[in-house]
């Protein structure tokens, strides 16, 4: 009788154990879930924006050549473009 009163008590607190466990998981796989549909949505943003970034990023390098260029064949008029540039449009 007494054996079966621990084994009783053994099993009840095992199966709440282990309800304690299922739900911890549950919770915390809805989490997982949520927080990788938010880090998809990131990746997707960040995608986006690094093909915007990528054409403008060669249209500037095209114009910093271009100066390269300009200086080294007038370098005078290429200080006064630098400075239009540096001081008058922003």
């Amino acid at each position: 009788m007494k054996i079966n009163n621990i084994l009783t008590a053994a099993l009840l607190i095992s199966l709440i154990g282990l309800f304690v466990q299922v739900c911890s998981t549950s919770k915390a796989q809805t989490e997982l879930k949520t927080v990788q549909a938010k880090c998809n949505s990131l990746t997707v943003y960040s995608d986006s924006l690094y093909s915007e970034l990528y054409p403008a990023q060669n249209e500037l390098d095209r114009h910093i050549e271009a100066l390269h260029i300009f200086m080294k064949r007038n370098p005078k008029a290429a200080n006064e473009y630098a400075d239009i540039i540096s001081e008058e449009t922003e």
